[in-house]
């Protein structure tokens, strides 16, 4: 089949023209539209004392994402919980460990920050294993993180403080598009909810990471371009290879 349109459930990047995005809609002819499949709605603090969750009584907490930041200080707030000064803070990474300072002053001494993935934070985390945390977390998580910690035998509990949930997608047409690109499970599920009657048909579905992909068999789909692959390690190079591969294969019919 031809691919002449593409969705991608992630909002449009701030600069599209500088963006692997671009380069894919030049290169191919492409129209790509962008569409948020999912948001993020905080867990109210009547919610959070039915489930018998506390913020007290805790000595540091792991932050693994912006989200995880703003609604851990959203809670709080709620809750009246004074945040003590003496809090550890742990990030996955030094821009969430920055993006601290919109709640509290920035200390080294209290904040520590891992190089982006949770196993190098848990190497941080292992040298302060005297430490009481509290692990902010959505609905969905990647349960490996939790294994990490009970691996490590590192005192925590988790916090739901916030879910991911579908977005409103009625205004699409989704029968419009060639190629779905996916990076979540929870996109695949806000596909289903959105789209109840969806058939897949001749239209080509893509999945970033394993998880994802399970996601799209698990709903009954056929998964068409998985990523990263040792040849792609992203999604548009994923998507890149996908067509060029196709348009040799046209070529080499044409011949015969």
């Amino acid at each position: 089949m031809k691919v002449k349109n593409i969705l991608v459930s992630q909002p449009k990047p701030a600069d599209f023209e500088k963006s692997p995005y671009s380069d894919l809609a030049r290169k191919f002819n492409l129209n790509i539209d962008f569409e948020k499949f999912i948001s993020i709605e905080g867990i109210s603090a009547k919610e959070f004392r039915m489930n018998k969750q506390s913020l007290t009584g805790h000595t540091a907490v792991v932050l693994t994402s912006r989200h995880a930041v703003d609604h851990f200080f959203r809670i709080a707030k709620e809750l009246r919980y004074e945040i003590p000064d003496s809090l550890k803070y742990f990030c996955i990474s030094e821009s969430t460990a920055y993006y601290l300072q919109k709640y509290v002053q920035f200390r080294k001494r209290k904040t520590f920050f891992g190089k982006q993935k949770f196993s190098d934070l848990v190497d941080v985390i292992r040298k302060h294993d005297k430490e009481n945390f509290f692990v902010p977390s959505s609905d969905i998580h990647k349960q490996s993180m939790f294994d990490m910690l009970d691996e490590e035998k590192i005192n925590y509990k988790r916090g739901i403080i916030y879910r991911t949930v579908a977005t409103n997608l009625s205004h699409i047409e989704i029968n419009n598009y060639d190629v779905l690109i996916f990076f979540s499970p929870a996109g695949i599920k806000s596909l289903t909810q959105n789209f109840p009657d969806f058939q897949q048909g001749g239209k080509l579905i893509a999945a970033f990471g394993p998880t994802t992909a399970k996601a799209v068999k698990d709903a009954g789909f056929k998964l068409n371009i998985p990523a990263p692959t040792k040849t792609s390690p992203s999604m548009t190079m994923a998507i890149h290879e996908f067509l060029t591969n196709q348009a040799r294969e046209k070529r080499r019919s044409q011949r015969r």
